[in-house]
């Protein structure tokens, strides 16, 4: 039934119409050549008009008896053009305002862009969004999104996973510019791995992406983007603390050693070993850490070639468990992590033919992962080597046609092992991958996209397997978008790697032996909406997505309250409704306001040792989130208020046990406020925040934290935050390339 309508609503999509009215399309520049987003365009002497998007494209009905295009960005002079002929795309240049004395006049950039011409759904999450929180890594950029979720796993390691269309994070490819990272050993800890203060943008697409990238992403795929030598600060840097005794120093550098060769320099080290009891129950709200980052990356271009190194170094130790400052403990519970992790990159790309946008690319990534830990008295140790390369082919036979195809290889090799009762075990495994696609995009005058890709891959311990994915874009108004999409989606899961935080607990883990791929259908659908009102513009977006497993590795904690068994759903269901609406409108100048609903229902079949299978929401999930954010800057950008409410609904607890239930079957909803100011000078700036306004704390989020070696013992039982209020600020300062 359900592929039915798929099939239904693709054939509808396809069939319709294609308006024949006539636009004027075009792009807005700065002198520099680099794109301005949200520029204002509107027809001369009426308020019909749109703004520009996160490539500075725009595209407007014509107006009858209207000559002239007036385009206006504040810090710029107003330009207005004569439009003749809507056949060929307007370039508008935008010139910079003089500056008097020390006056800057300046206008508030997008924090968050969702791409209008873009046929997959993609939001672009820029440094200024980053900046309106206490970001000090990747883990902490999604305060203010409403779609990503970032929870705690569990209450003794630290341990953060991403929440997308009601699905862990595991089925979120990650991607380092564009090339998969943070897989396998990396998975849990990696969103701790990305300083704030290095990215330049992170860009989140729901449902199936591209082809290119792999066959991993099954809920969507977060893409981070670093700071390049080109375009990067002269120098800046960033300091950050809090009362919770965390501090924290991140500075880049960038060097143009000529018109053709550039490198930079990112530096990040974090302390923070303050021990914190809030709830007395014995045990470390949050793991003592400390972390040192060191990242190097060159740039070289010519006219028709254009290649990019770069190599960097981790180091990280971390300690959860009891706390001994206001406890005493003979033996006390600990958990010990250390990591190292080594990463190598390039990206090669030759021009072949600039005019029909023909190129080649090559794209190699390989890293070393290196975790050894101690689970109180249980040895866990995990290093993964990595290897992948892609080959690409680009070609825009016309505007209307275009084809991308590839070869890529994946390879990844695991020394894994756990000790459990003197018992060592191994785990070590190696796959290899090797796949190849293509890609088709059709284009009918940027009202109608297709973009339909098929890859095959062949799997050393799965044999082949075949990706189609489709996406479609049309635009039946300049204040309508439709998007659709569907395709599949495959991962191998590494159960150990990606769950060793239930090590902290006194669960028995059963993994079933030769577990097989996991493999999923995604389909979604977005409506947006742009609604000129009252000389500003409404953005209204509702989107569904749905998503069901074929194939999936149930990490089952329901069966038993003192077990955690991995097993292939055969027989069963496993599947994930995600609906969303979401509205931005910029009340007066200087303000951003969006408001967010989203609802899940998420329900996987459990099968227990006697057989008997039960459908139960996934454990641990909110039923709802509503997300409320709201920003003021001050004019001349001297002032900026920032407040962001999470509204969270309950859900439901893992089943706990009959005789003696230890917790609830389910847990409340909740909320959790965020507020910043920050004063900006010339080149530098303060801010002051507090995360966790009004001390929401998760009630013994440690399961029987009294008797950490019995058989209740459980840090895993986390749905709401671990920790109270924590006040920071912050100094940031940098010397731009303007």
């Amino acid at each position: 039934m359900m592929k039915q309508l798929y099939l239904t609503i693709l054939l509808f999509l396809i069939v319709i119409p294609v308006s024949a009215e006539k636009l004027v399309k075009g792009h807005v520049w700065d002198e520099q050549d680099e794109p301005i987003v949200g520029a204002n365009i509107y027809w001369e002497g009426s308020r019909q008009g749109t703004t520009s998007d996160a490539d500075g494209y725009f595209e407007l009905e014509m107006k009858e008896n209207a000559e002239n295009l007036v385009v206006s960005y504040i810090g710029y002079t107003t330009s207005v053009v004569r439009v003749e002929d809507t056949s060929k795309p307007l370039r508008i240049v935008l010139v910079g305002e003089v500056a008097l004395q020390e006056v800057v006049v300046s206008e508030r950039r997008i924090g968050t862009i969702a791409s209008r011409t873009s046929v997959l759904q993609t939001q672009k999450i820029t440094y200024d969004e980053i900046c309106r929180a206490a970001c000090c890594n990747l883990a902490e950029s999604f305060e203010t999104n409403p779609s990503v979720d970032v929870s705690y796993s569990d209450a003794a390691t630290g341990a953060r996973q991403i929440k997308l269309l009601g699905l862990a994070g595991t089925y979120v490819q990650m991607l380092t510019e564009n090339y998969p990272n943070f897989r396998g050993a990396a998975s849990l800890y990696g969103l701790d791995y990305v300083p704030g203060a290095w990215m330049e943008s992170i860009q989140v697409s729901k449902g199936t992406s591209s082809v290119k990238n792999g066959y991993e992403a099954l809920a969507g795929q977060i893409n981070v983007e670093f700071k390049k030598p080109p375009t990067a600060d002269i120098f800046s840097v960033n300091l950050f603390g809090s009362d919770a005794g965390r501090y924290e120093g991140n500075a880049d550098v960038s060097w143009h050693i000529n018109d053709k060769v550039s490198t930079g320099l990112l530096v990040h080290y974090s302390n923070d070993k303050m021990q914190h009891d809030g709830n007395d129950d014995g045990f470390l709200d949050t793991p003592l850490k400390e972390q040192v980052n060191l990242m190097n990356r060159w740039y070289h271009k010519l006219d028709h070639y254009v290649a990019q190194y770069g190599v960097r170094y981790l180091h990280e130790n971390r300690t959860g468990g009891q706390a001994s400052m206001h406890h005493y403990f003979a033996d006390p519970y600990r958990v010990r992590l250390q990591t190292n992790r080594a990463e190598l990159f390039t990206k090669q790309a030759y021009i072949i033919d600039k005019e029909k946008v023909e190129s080649v690319a090559l794209i190699l990534s390989g890293s070393y992962h290196e975790q050894r830990s101690m689970y109180d008295r249980t040895p866990y140790n995990v290093y993964q080597n990595n290897v992948y390369a892609s080959l690409l082919y680009e070609k825009e036979f016309s505007p209307a046609h275009s084809l991308s195809t590839g070869l890529s290889l994946n390879y990844d090799s695991f020394d894994e092992n756990l000790t459990l009762d003197g018992v060592r075990t191994p785990y070590d495994r190696t796959e290899v991958v090797p796949g190849a696609y293509a890609q088709y995009t059709y284009n009918l005058n940027d009202k109608f996209i297709l973009l339909a890709g098929l890859r095959a891959d062949y799997s050393s311990l799965y044999d082949f397997f075949v990706t189609p994915r489709l996406h479609v874009k049309y635009n039946p108004f300049d204040w309508f978008h439709v998007r659709f999409s569907a395709g599949k989606g495959f991962r191998t899961a590494n159960v150990l790697a990606e769950n060793n935080f239930l090590l902290s607990s006194s669960r028995k883990m059963n993994i079933a032996a030769d577990l097989d791929q996991e493999e999923a259908w995604n389909t979604g659908v977005n409506l947006s909406f742009y609604i000129p009102l009252f000389g500003k513009e409404l953005t209204l977006n509702g989107e569904w997505y749905y998503t069901d497993f074929q194939k999936q590795v149930v990490v089952d904690m329901d069966s038993d309250p003192h077990a955690v068994r991995f097993y292939n759903l055969e027989d069963g269901r496993s599947y994930s409704n995600s609906f969303q609406v979401e509205a931005t409108y910029p009340f007066f100048r200087g303000v951003s306001l969006t408001a967010a609903y989203r609802y899940t229902d998420a329900k996987t079949d459990y099968r227990n040792v006697e057989g008997v299978t039960r459908r139960l929401k996934k454990p641990l999930v909110s039923d709802y989130k509503g997300l409320l954010t709201a920003s003021y800057q001050t004019p001349l950008k001297k002032w900026q208020f920032d407040l962001t409410g999470q509204f969270n609904g309950g859900g439901r607890m893992p089943t706990p046990d009959a005789v003696t239930p230890l917790w609830k079957p389910d847990f409340k909803a909740y909320t959790v406020v965020n507020a910043q100011i920050t004063k900006y000078f010339r080149r530098w700036s303060v801010y002051i925040g507090a995360e966790n306004l009004f001390d929401y704390k998760q009630p013994h989020p440690i399961i029987d934290a009294e008797n950490p070696r019995g058989d209740n013992f459980d840090g895993s039982m986390v749905w709401g935050p671990v920790h109270g209020r924590k006040i920071y600020a912050g100094l940031r300062f940098n010397i731009s390339r303007d």
